[in-house]
């Protein structure tokens, strides 16, 4: 029987994997690896490992949770040792805790070694800190998928009077109805928000307004996903802190003089 690792990549920049993942990308026999996570890290894998495309698009899924379920438990019965990669962090909307389960009904041995999850990542590169002393002392991760009837409802007013700092993953296309919601249970419109596109990658790209404008700044500069919205006061501090768009522009300029 072999072992299955259900390893974290980070968020896209590919020196923000832990030594850990990096370790059990080199001692792979098997990798399964989903569409956002740096290809780069690939190059690290053994020349005889397989290498497994398992990236899911709006609307398309090269290949369906239940048959990526049964790729892991088939090569780890067959002796492989064998590495489950996945954008961010495995246990953040990234289907860790299904594939941990199916694995552990087959009695196949596994670990979870965690990733830098999108939230805390994308917005540290925008210059957002999450949390700060005097704007935010707690933080919400939530998924812009679902939008479905009381319950919803009900996460939208928790959300909108109980959280300070609120991180929604996958959330560009419902984004005018996210808005909608947390203004109607209660959030300010005033309150800032940023959505970071393809954070912490070199074509990163932040867009800055209010909760009543985001929607339609997203629209107007055509922000597409993998993006990151932040909602709450913390968004302030962009305008001091920003600085991986600025060394960014500054790598630019000295390319364009050199």
């Amino acid at each position: 029987m072999g072992k299955v690792y259900l390893v974290g990549a980070g968020p896209g920049d590919p020196e923000l994997i832990t030594v850990k993942g990096l370790k059990c990308i080199q001692q792979a026999d098997v990798i399964l690896y989903d569409r956002l996570i740096n290809e780069e890290l690939l190059s690290y894998a053994k020349p005889d490992a397989e290498l497994i495309f398992c990236g899911k698009l709006p609307g398309f899924h090269a290949m369906q949770q239940e048959t990526i379920n049964h790729a892991l438990v088939w090569h780890a019965k067959k002796g492989k040792t064998v590495v489950r990669l996945k954008g961010g962090d495995p246990f953040v909307f990234g289907r860790g805790g299904e594939e941990a389960e199916v694995l552990a009904k087959h009695g196949i041995e596994f670990e979870i070694v965690p990733g830098i999850t999108s939230a805390i990542a994308a917005a540290a590169y925008a210059g957002i800190p999450v949390t700060h002393r005097e704007f935010s002392s707690s933080v919400a991760f939530v998924t812009g998928h679902r939008r479905d009837g009381s319950r919803d409802e009900i996460k939208w007013e928790s959300l909108a009077k109980g959280i300070d700092t609120i991180a929604i993953y996958m959330g560009i296309h419902n984004l005018p109805y996210i808005c909608g919601q947390l203004m109607k249970y209660g959030k300010a419109p005033e309150t800032p928000a940023a959505i970071i596109e393809w954070g912490t990658t070199t074509v990163q790209r932040t867009v800055t307004g209010t909760l009543a404008t985001i929607a339609a700044a997203a629209v107007k500069e055509n922000i597409q996903n993998p993006s990151m919205v932040i909602i709450g006061d913390v968004v302030r501090l962009r305008a001091n802190i920003q600085w991986f768009e600025q060394l960014l522009a500054s790598s630019a300029a000295a390319g364009a003089t050199s």
